[in-house]
């Protein structure tokens, strides 16, 4: 059933991991963010946003932190999903992420789904992460061609 209510429009999702708290079913929740970490991007987007929206902040970050372990491309997707509906504190936590997360190489092959949207988020989350990973995602991003990288 948690499976199947992931799905649901992304609004719906913070009223039910708080009706699910409050029926004593806490451990569901947790449940509920995995599953939701396999939607689409752009409804984990969504979904990741609502959480936050809504006062849950760690279920959001939960999430997003979750998600960085989907193929690259889903996560740089999911990356311009939130930065097309201007969520750009997801951004910096989805982006901070999956920098700790992967190598700097596949953090560039996300870069190169959109380049002039992805490069700058993803070296200020590097940066934030330490200079040592801003230092080694520049030098990813040039080895691979991708402009942008200082």
């Amino acid at each position: 059933m948690l499976c199947e209510t992931a799905v649901w429009p992304a609004g719906r999702l913070p009223v039910l991991a708080a009706e699910l708290e409050r029926a004593g079913l806490g451990a569901d929740v947790a449940t509920l963010l995995w599953e939701m970490a396999c939607l689409p991007p752009e409804p984990l987007a969504a979904a990741a946003e609502a959480l936050i929206a809504a006062g849950r902040e760690s279920d959001g970050e939960r999430l997003l932190r979750q998600s960085v372990a989907r193929p690259v491309a889903e996560v740089a997707q999911t990356a311009l999903a939130l930065l097309e509906s201007a969520a750009h504190p997801e951004v910096a936590l989805l982006l901070t992420a999956f920098i700790r997360a992967r190598t700097p190489a596949e953090v560039a092959e996300a870069a190169a789904e959109d380049p002039g949207a992805l490069v700058p988020p993803l070296l200020d989350a590097a940066s934030a992460v330490s200079p040592g990973s801003q230092h080694d995602l520049a030098h990813a991003l040039r080895v691979a061609g991708i402009h942008g990288a200082t």
